[in-house]
């Protein structure tokens, strides 16, 4: 039907609209309907004033029934709106006939919280009718989100299945729904989480980055915040003929209540103009026009007392739509503001408005005993490093370490990181792993879209339709070296984990390949670190940035005039691709290394999601010797004797079996003894990692007790 809509003279708009949006003639249809499938490149990210407006306005955080912030935020950047009852923003210019409605949606597809378990879990339930594809539910699994609690955004994570603790799980599964979502928001208790300011029914959204690539913008609903930034932008004009009313409604997904009660007074309305894709048919294309004009049904009951005469739905063209990525281009979302500014009267749009960010609510002070172990994993987690190209985190953890620690760290010819002391004898070696899951690029196709192979074992269904970082050569942080894109989510949906994930950056293949991209270029999901409630903490590649944190905080601890034997601290390369690094190491110090500690993640069944037949150590309770796992098993007296040393040191100590392998497993063949030692940690590879950070903080009090004994 788009392609129908798209080939309308303009003399059939004309008549079909009753000549009230007459003034955009063939000359408009001309211009919006110019432009091929792909964007047109230009230099820089968020650059022009369409992008920044567009982003701007996609970051409100609105959420049916609670737009109200939202609401301050546009009524302060455009004075002259007047405020209903129901929170509408409504503007009237120019008078007599015809008289226009021209209006937009601002809310956008939300959840609320439905139930809050004993244990501190969130149970949600969608919240009104917007549009959604068949995968929303899916792509807020292993994500982070913000409840909007009576204190402010209570920041947590949608819980998912640990990929350690499923290996074995069925190859076809269907997509999840809202009733495999479990958030997690570092709460013990159902107390504890009413005590953050967490309620029945508070609205919960994905935490969305400002996100802008090539010539887009990409966001939940997307297209139809462009359609309020075109509302607000032609609220600026008043029109050559006639009375045109604005309109930014509210509750739009509860048939569009909020213009319902707006326009009720108005009596008769010639024509109302609604800037959403969303009264357009769901096949509306993205391979279309840069703007689709057509008719529409009345999305709500008309009024007593009230008569529309004609409905017209204008929306931009949009790639993925009902997507997190939904993406709108600066140069459509221009050409899309002209085509309602006429149809709101005006001869020409004036311009788009950048909304200013909302003020920041001021940091709480977490100067506790958990605050320096958080600032270096919050700093470790947020440098990026897929396996293989682990530089960024090799030279974040040198600058991390003491001075003296500094000076005599050496990188062997694979990459890891050693630091030798004390004195040559009954050597021992505590390793953890700088890499992290993620991609590289297999082949670039001509239109720019990239095809992918994991690195490391994970799910590929919690990247697609989020956020992609393409890492070029040479990027020496997680701040620069990237291009930013999106994972492009499945067209076709009948099982849960995409066929083949692929990736685009907004440009063809000749732009991508001029900025740096290559076959074998890393590629990642975009990443933050939170605390959340009390002791949790979340981000991504907590496997194994919280093991190089215990090596850094037992570093601190360390006099190594005092060891009275050899002690190795090793950041190793490629444990996520076959413990490469770990065999390089093992390989060089066969048969002199007594014991090796690998310091890694224990992948906890501590979850609603997980049977807790076996891998349960409640995060909070301490450190965990992993005593088995796949690769290896550890002597009960070596368990025994690390369980006596952190009790006489009154360490918080678990023992237990887990799945997953581990870096000292490549020295036993040499002969060494592998004590796995760990920290509880749920949703292994995921976006949505949770630990407990006193267990990292007894962990490294684990480390400095073992390497002094």
């Amino acid at each position: 039907m788009q392609a129908t809509l798209a080939r309308r003279s303009a003399a059939d708009v004309h008549r079909r609209t009753r000549g009230v949006i007459a003034p955009l003639g063939a000359a408009m249809l001309t211009v919006v309907c110019a432009g091929g499938a792909r964007a047109q490149q230009h230099a820089g990210v968020m650059e022009t004033l369409p992008n920044a407006s567009l982003a701007s306005w996609v970051a409100l955080a609105a959420p049916p029934g609670h737009e109200g912030a939202a609401l301050d935020r546009i009524a302060s950047a455009l004075p002259g709106f007047t405020r209903d009852a129901l929170g509408d923003l409504v503007l009237r210019r120019g008078s007599g006939r015809p008289r226009r409605v021209v209006a937009c949606g601002l809310d956008e597809a939300s959840y609320a919280v439905s139930e809050i378990t004993d244990d501190g879990y969130l149970r949600l339930h969608g919240a009104g009718n917007a549009r959604r594809g068949p995968l929303w539910d899916q792509f807020h699994e292993g994500q982070r989100i913000l409840v909007l609690g009576r204190s402010g955004a209570v920041p947590g994570v949608v819980a998912v299945r640990s990929t350690h603790l499923w290996r074995r799980r069925g190859a076809v599964e269907p997509p999840a729904t809202i009733e495999d979502l479990w958030v997690d928001i570092g709460a013990h208790t159902r107390a504890e989480a009413e005590a953050l300011g967490v309620s029945l029914l508070a609205p919960v959204l994905r935490d969305w980055p400002r996100w802008s690539y090539g010539a887009f913008v990409a966001g939940p609903a997307a297209a139809d915040r462009a359609g309020c930034a075109a509302v607000a932008a032609a609220s600026r004009g008043t029109p050559e003929h006639g009375e045109t009313v604005y309109v930014i409604s509210v509750q739009s997904a509860f048939r569009w209540a909020g213009l319902s009660a707006a326009i009720a007074p108005l009596g008769d309305v010639d024509t109302l103009v609604i800037a959403s894709a969303r009264l357009l048919p769901p096949d509306h294309s993205s391979d279309g026009p840069a703007v689709t004009i057509g008719e529409a049904a009345l999305p709500f009951p008309q009024a007593r007392g009230l008569h529309v005469g004609a409905t017209i739905a204008i929306a931009p063209r949009a790639r993925f739509a009902g997507t997190l990525v939904e993406s709108v281009s600066g140069p459509d979302a221009e050409k899309y503001a002209l085509a309602v500014a006429r149809a709101a009267g005006l001869r020409e749009s004036p311009p788009l408005t950048v909304l200013a960010d909302a003020d920041p609510a001021p940091a709480r002070a977490r100067r506790d005993s958990l605050a320096d172990a958080a600032s270096l994993l919050g700093t470790l987690t947020e440098t990026y490093g897929v396996s293989e190209h682990e530089g960024a985190v090799r030279a974040e953890i040198l600058r991390l370490m003491p001075a003296w620690a500094r000076q005599r760290a050496r990188t062997d010819s694979v990459g890891n990181l050693v630091l030798s002391l004390g004195p040559d004898r009954d050597t021992v070696v505590f390793m953890a792993h700088m890499d992290e899951v993620g991609f590289e690029i297999t082949g670039i196709a001509g239109d720019g879209t990239v095809s992918l192979r994991q690195r490391g074992g994970f799910y590929p269904s919690l990247w697609e339709g989020q956020p992609a970082l393409l890492h070029l050569d040479g990027g020496a942080s997680a701040r620069g070296g990237m291009v930013r894109g999106v994972f492009v989510p499945q067209e076709r949906v009948d099982t849960k984990q995409p066929r083949a994930l692929t990736a685009w950056f907004g440009m063809d293949s000749a732009s991508l390949v001029a900025r740096g991209a290559r076959v074998g270029a890393a590629i990642t999901g975009v990443k933050s670190a939170a605390r959340l409630a009390a002791s949790r903490f979340t981000a991504r590649s907590i496997d194994d940035r919280a093991g190089c944190t215990a090596l850094l905080l037992a570093l601190r601890s360390l006099d190594p005039a005092t060891l009275r034997h050899k002690v190795i601290f090793a950041w190793s390369v490629q444990e996520e691709t076959a413990l490469g690094g770990a065999a390089v190491m093992a390989d060089a110090l066969r048969g002199s290394v007594r014991r090796v500690y690998a310091v890694d993640t224990f992948v906890s069944s501590d979850s609603p999601l997980e049977s807790r037949r076996f891998a349960f150590a409640p995060l909070g309770k301490g450190a965990v010797v992993r005593a088995l796992d796949n690769s290896s098993v550890t002597p009960p007296e070596e368990v025994d004797r690390v369980v006596a040393l952190a009790r006489q040191a009154r360490i918080p100590l678990q023992v237990g079996t887990t799945n997953g392998g581990n870096d000292g497993s490549e020295f036993v063949r040499h002969g060494t003894l592998d004590i796995p030692i760990s920290w509880p940690l749920r949703y292994s590879h995921s976006p949505a990692e949770v630990i407990d950070l006193a267990d990292v903080v007894a962990l490294g009090r684990l480390v400095t007790t073992l390497a002094t004994h």
